[in-house]
């Protein structure tokens, strides 16, 4: 009987090495800052200052993970917090406040 041995993800055709990495529910510190454009040393940092998309320590050895489903939402949160993508925080669309005619100094 022959056993069956996974090919290594370097020689897997580009689109299912894709498709996997897509797919997986949890991400380690490095997988976690390509997923979000960012060096795994920002990603400590935050994570340490209490800031940055929530992760959580898995196994044993107490590896830190992300799960995707949360990274999605933290990019989603931080589109609507920012005013250029979020026109109801836009100073530019707030109405014009005018200053009343009181007296100036006592």
């Amino acid at each position: 009987m022959t056993a069956v041995v996974p090919r290594p993800a370097e020689t897997l055709p580009a689109a299912d090495v894709c498709s996997h990495a897509t797919r997986a529910a949890f991400l380690a510190v490095k997988d976690a800052a390509t997923y979000l454009g960012l060096s795994p040393h920002t990603l400590y940092v935050w994570r340490h200052r209490r800031q940055g998309p929530p992760s959580f320590r898995m196994g044993p050895r107490g590896r830190v993970m992300y799960r995707r489903e949360v990274l999605d939402a933290w990019i989603r949160e931080q589109e609507q917090a920012d005013a250029r993508s979020n026109t109801a925080l836009s100073p530019l669309s707030a109405v014009p406040q005018h200053r009343s005619a009181g007296t100036v100094g006592v």
